[in-house]
């Protein structure tokens, strides 16, 4: 029988009660993540741990997220969504669970690699999930509105953690951050995840199988991007201390208030008209944005260079991540997004540590200095990609 055009309106909607189950679930586990964020550098410092030590602490759980990301994409194609993404929620909320009776400082770093493990288990299985439910036509659409659940984390969780951490003992933080990843737990229960591939005609993974090559590409663009965010998250707030500037805050609002609004247009500009009209004007906006802090002479551009980089960062993440699981066979969207977050696990990585050490050598100004310029590689790569021809800028 022929479809009608209603029905194949029905079949290309984004919204279900699937997706939205795993947009509060990612909403709630992110929001558990963000407020924790700015306060385990605090409850370090508590402990007892050098600046050195806090490093190592951030440092160790991107680390550990990054290397167990393809156990996890594998896992999403062979085990299933549901046990994947339900293992790593546990993960997570034993973890942060466990943070505030922690008095050792190696147990703390033991579990902080447990909720490594968990997030990297978590974050691979639900973008993944996202990915299943939304229509392949309108990827780029439906990532955009998917991505909101973790920027209005990112919105309220810093700040609520901190304001929090001023009330509350560290126990009782800790363990309201590990009952919205419980939230989350029990939300994903009532998700239909799609079946394993059992086809025998089905894509098989090589050897030493840890990336999904499809996904490179927009994987290592992603990367010099993200470099810059270990530069923000950890030493923004020290920076402006040291040039008298007040309300960082405003900063995050501004950054996540835009990078949400982004989230309403470029979705669709990406399913309409394809990778240039979103790519090179998102980065621009973020080297725009690296240069203002790195100048930094009042709150007023703080605050300026928070809405760009959040504009540019929420064009451009959602492009890249459709873009990093369009060509992926159906049963290796697991591993694409795998492979994407291990690129963004391993920009923040690298960005925190590369930039504590030029920090201490040379100041704060040129971590924004050289972030610009991991921009400026960012964009070219993607130009080189177009104009030979290794990528086609209409999607």
């Amino acid at each position: 029988m022929e479809s009608t055009g209603i029905e194949k309106t029905d079949n290309e909607k984004i919204f279900s009660k699937d997706f939205a189950f795993i947009w509060l679930a990612n909403f709630f586990v992110f929001l558990g993540f963000q407020m924790t964020l700015p306060t385990i550098p605090i409850f370090v410092n508590e402990l007892g741990g050098s600046d050195q030590l806090i490093g190592i602490i951030v440092g160790i759980f991107t680390f550990s997220a990054l290397l167990f990301r393809p156990y996890a994409g594998h896992a999403l194609e062979t085990k299933g969504r549901g046990i994947v993404y339900l293992f790593g929620l546990s993960l997570f909320v034993l973890s942060i669970g466990s943070f505030g009776f922690i008095t050792s400082m190696a147990f703390l770093i033991v579990m902080r690699i447990v909720q490594g493990i968990g997030w990297g288990f978590s974050t691979t299985a639900s973008g993944t999930i996202a990915t299943d439910l939304i229509p392949p036509s309108r990827r780029g659409e439906g990532m955009g509105y998917y991505g909101l659940s973790g920027n209005l984390a990112l919105a309220f969780g810093p700040a609520l953690g901190l304001t929090l951490a001023g009330v509350l003992s560290f126990t009782q933080l800790f363990l309201i951050c590990a009952s919205l990843g419980l939230i989350a737990f029990l939300l994903s229960l009532n998700i239909r995840y799609k079946k394993v591939d059992e086809s025998p005609h089905k894509t098989k993974p090589a050897r030493f199988d840890v990336l999904e090559k499809t996904a490179i590409n927009p994987s290592i663009i992603l990367l010099f991007i993200t470099l810059t965010f270990g530069g923000i998250a950890t030493f923004l707030p020290l920076f402006a201390a040291e040039k008298n500037i007040e309300g960082i805050q405003f900063y995050f609002i501004a950054y996540a208030i835009f990078l949400m609004l982004s989230r309403i247009f470029a979705g669709k500009i990406y399913d309409a008209k394809g990778d240039l009209y979103v790519i090179p004007p998102g980065t621009v906006l973020i080297f725009i944005a690296m240069l203002l802090l790195a100048w930094l002479p009042n709150m007023s551009t703080m605050v300026i260079a928070g809405a760009l980089y959040g504009l540019g960062f929420g064009t451009v993440q959602p492009a890249l991540q459709a873009w990093a699981v369009d060509k992926a066979a159906a049963n290796r969207k697991g591993m694409a997004n795998a492979t994407f977050f291990s690129f963004f696990d391993l920009g923040i990585g690298i960005g925190a540590m590369l930039f504590g050490q030029l920090a201490f050598l040379y100041g704060y100004q040129i971590i924004y200095l050289v972030s610009a310029f991991s921009v400026i590689i960012s964009l070219s790569y993607y130009m080189f990609l177009v104009v030979t021809g290794r990528r086609r800028a209409r999607s």
